[in-house]
């Protein structure tokens, strides 16, 4: 049996429970500064739009990863054609919490975050759900392969980041 939360939280508790999680996995899929912005909507709607088809049959917090990732993948491949759809969802106020960062650690996070956004669609997911501090069989779940995948590939992306910092630091 999964991980199962009852559905007693009201939309408005889930998002303020997953806003953050949610922004910091469309800013990285950002490519312009009001991109998160956008894509944090699109993927607020899609929540909404979909909760009443949320079986249980994983986490919520599981759906929730789930539905952000394959928003942010469908907005990459979208973004090479001209697609303008705009969709405000006035009755949500999201302000992203900013937190001081030291001019050094400003340097690795950039750095860090040039890296990440060279890899793979595959490979991005994967190292943002582990950024998130989810373990290798939610991250499995998430995207749909096994936690043996997951383990072998996080060798590999910690190589490929490591190699790729080292370069920029």
């Amino acid at each position: 049996m999964k991980d199962k939360k009852p559905m007693t939280e009201t939309f408005e508790q889930l998002l303020e429970h997953n806003k953050e999680k949610i922004y910091r996995i469309c800013k990285i899929y950002a490519v312009s500064p009001l991109e998160p912005q956008d894509l944090f909507q699109e993927v607020i709607f899609a929540i909404w739009k979909s909760l009443s088809t949320f079986k249980g049959n994983s986490s919520i917090d599981t759906w929730i990863y789930r539905i952000t990732l394959n928003v942010c993948l469908r907005s990459k491949q979208k973004s090479g054609k001209t697609y303008d759809k705009t969709l405000q969802l006035e009755s949500i106020q999201f302000i992203p919490v900013e937190i001081p960062i030291e001019n050094d650690q400003q340097e690795k996070y950039n750095a860090l975050a040039s890296c990440i956004s060279k890899l793979n669609n595959e490979n991005k997911s994967i190292i943002i759900l582990y950024l998130e501090e989810l373990k290798y069989k939610e991250i499995a779940e998430i995207t749909g392969s096994t936690e043996n995948h997951i383990a072998v590939k996080m060798k590999r992306i910690k190589k490929i980041l490591l190699d790729c910092i080292t370069d920029k630091l």
